[in-house]
């Protein structure tokens, strides 16, 4: 009788723990925009990369390395703009995530990465994966409806918070840094 119960309480934890596990957020891991690379380079695909690479999102880390960057962030929180999490919230993907969820290949000094708006990569990343929009969905990858989703993302830097902030023009700034994935004929 004793190992009954003793099985229908280890039964009945396991399942709890098992519960609780799946009711929690699954916390994703980020790769890095290099990995992204490996697909994203493509001109047939759109050559997203280059265009990541050429705009000042890539750069956004580098900016924290400034003197200006850092008479900004001293005169506001008496501390270094590359250790400020005020100045790192919109200069650099993944500044706050656990260590531990950041792939090898992760560079913080990459600036503002593909994951800041993708969502983090790690269980997307793959061709398979990716080929089924959906299934790149349900792994993680970020989709937005329409333009407006897109705007609220991007103005959850580009805002009044910041302290050199100069007016948005969403639709300009959008066209500059647009990057779709080419219709397939």
């Amino acid at each position: 009788m004793k190992f009954k119960n003793n099985l229908f309480l280890f039964l009945f934890a396991l399942i709890f723990v098992s519960l609780l596990l799946n009711a929690q957020e699954k916390q994703r891991t980020y790769v890095g925009a290099r990995k992204c690379k490996t697909c994203h380079k493509k001109e047939k695909i759109g050559n997203q990369f280059k265009l990541w690479q050429e705009s000042k999102h890539a750069k956004a880390y580098k900016t924290l390395l400034t003197e200006k960057a850092d008479s900004i962030s001293m005169s506001l929180d008496s501390m270094k703009a590359v250790d400020n999490k005020n100045c790192l919230k919109c200069h650099a993907t993944a500044y706050d995530v656990d260590k531990s969820l950041l792939g090898k290949k992760f560079k913080i000094e990459d600036g503002v990465q593909c994951e800041s708006c993708h969502g983090a990569g790690g269980d997307y990343k793959k061709k398979k994966i990716m080929k089924k929009h959906d299934l790149a969905v349900a792994n993680g990858l970020v989709e937005y409806k329409d333009e407006s989703e897109i705007e609220k993302q991007c103005k959850t830097c580009h805002n009044e918070d910041s302290p050199t902030y100069k007016e948005f023009d969403f639709k300009k700034r959008w066209e500059d840094i647009k990057h779709p994935i080419p219709d397939k004929k």
